[in-house]
């Protein structure tokens, strides 16, 4: 498999900015998944304009996967800056893979409230999806192999890179 090759995010961020405009007579909250959705988030709820403030959020206690990572978890705040009941939410995360984090995602949010809709955007799809999530606005599509991961590294300067698992 060749080596695929990612765009710069200034471009994806501009792109998903444009496609997220239709979404603006909602009047949505944006909402970013920690860290990296976050840091998308906080560019798009600038470009965007939007008035309430952005909001984020920690999935770490809500993945089926925190018995893995439970020994050394990286929590951080959740943040949702008004009531989400009846609220377009604009959900944002740097890498859609599996679907879990989304999945997650949509439970710490179903705790806090109940939205009228949910908009999924990410700057990267990659393959590999284990659940039935797909995002509403993609930055760019990946196919990777199984060896292969992307990262958004950041915050400054985000860029996204093509990393190679090692065993």
């Amino acid at each position: 498999m060749t080596q695929p090759q990612t765009r710069p995010v200034d471009d994806l961020l501009e792109e998903m900015s444009r496609a997220l405009r239709i979404y603006l007579d909602r009047e949505p909250l944006v909402i970013g998944i920690h860290t990296g959705g976050a840091w998308i988030a906080e560019r798009l709820h600038g470009s965007l304009g939007i008035h309430d403030a952005l909001g984020t959020l920690d999935i770490t206690f809500y993945r089926d996967d925190f018995t893995r990572i439970a020994m050394n978890p990286q929590v951080k705040a959740s943040h949702l800056p008004a009531d989400i009941d009846d609220r377009h939410i604009i959900l944002v995360d740097d890498v859609l893979h599996t679907g879990r984090t989304t999945r997650a995602a949509m439970n710490v949010l179903f705790d806090y409230g109940r939205p009228k809709s949910i908009t999924l955007a990410v700057i990267v799809e990659r393959n590999g999806r284990e659940l039935p999530i797909q995002p509403d606005i993609v930055g760019q599509h990946l196919q990777l192999g199984d060896h292969q991961h992307v990262k958004l590294i950041g915050p400054e300067q985000l860029r996204l890179d093509i990393l190679e698992r090692t065993v």
